[in-house]
């Protein structure tokens, strides 16, 4: 049992990355990836509580791209603070989260909502404030009853609150990837197109410059999506990874490892991202 898609309080989950590795040895993996959004700041702590707690960490990041039918994040595994491109293009992607933070703060303030910069960074802390954060405050808040009402009512992209930020394209992320000595893998593809013919269309092109594997065992996707997602993956000869894109409590369906109960990620595909890594 692996998990190749998890977050911590460094950017927008609710436990530490320690927490997170530590919760992944309690349900018996083998090994997780720490693929908090755009930083590597957590890899260092979760490496350390690898080694105290026999889980092997597989370092990455998560990133949002830029594409125009649709949301898509990548999910970069074998991350390097050794890498100065990389390096350099989470710098720009966690500055453009600083902006886009004050931004969304300005707007909630000008419409009478008492939420401060202090609480965000009580919640998120002082550099990994996210969506969640300004989430869990509105539902404290009583302006929402759930932080699934706060994202569908004010966070989501066309609602009120909801603030573009930098992105790479799918494009520059796969090249930045690769020549990093990383490994590219499409996060959760559905959120990329619905509609089954499209999306392979535009994974089967995406494979063509680079592209390595797909998400295809994801922690809310149903059994028929992920058999559809294999068999996508193995058309285009991609990986198919898996993770339950754990969040804590700001995700609280959602479990390290195991996502809702059915998830189960097999030890191998650490194994083919690994030999896939070692040609580059």
């Amino acid at each position: 049992m692996i998990d190749l898609h998890t977050h911590s309080r460094i950017s927008d989950g609710s436990e530490s990355p320690s927490r997170v590795v530590e919760l992944a040895a309690k349900v018996g993996a083998k090994a997780i990836a720490l693929t908090d959004h755009d930083t590597l700041a957590g890899i260092d702590e979760a490496f350390e509580a690898g080694k105290r707690f026999g889980v092997e960490l597989i370092p990455g990041v998560e990133v949002s791209c830029q594409y125009n039918t649709g949301t898509m994040h990548m999910l970069i595994y074998f991350t390097s603070t050794e890498s100065a491109a990389l390096v350099n293009a989470l710098d720009e992607l966690q500055s453009s989260r600083i902006n886009r933070n004050q931004e969304i703060l300005e707007i909630m303030q000008r419409d009478g909502l008492n939420i401060t910069m202090d609480e965000l960074i009580a919640e998120g802390g002082a550099t990994g404030i996210g969506k969640p954060h300004f989430a869990a405050l509105l539902l404290r808040k009583g302006v929402v009853t759930s932080i699934q009402e706060a994202f569908d009512r004010y966070l989501e992209k066309g609602q009120r609150y909801y603030v573009d930020k930098k992105t790479f394209t799918p494009e520059e992320m796969i090249d930045l990837a690769l020549s990093s000595k990383a490994i590219p893998v499409l996060a959760h593809p559905l959120t990329v197109d619905k509609n089954p013919t499209q999306l392979r269309k535009i994974i089967k092109g995406w494979s063509k410059i680079g592209l390595v594997g797909i998400e295809a065992q994801y922690g809310r996707y149903a059994p028929e999506t992920r058999s559809f997602l294999e068999e996508t993956a193995k058309m285009y000869d991609l990986i198919a990874t898996g993770g339950s894109d754990f969040h804590g409590t700001y995700k609280p369906d959602l479990q390290v490892a195991t996502g809702r109960g059915d998830l189960k990620v097999d030890d191998l595909v650490v194994d083919r991202l690994k030999a896939f890594r070692d040609t580059l």
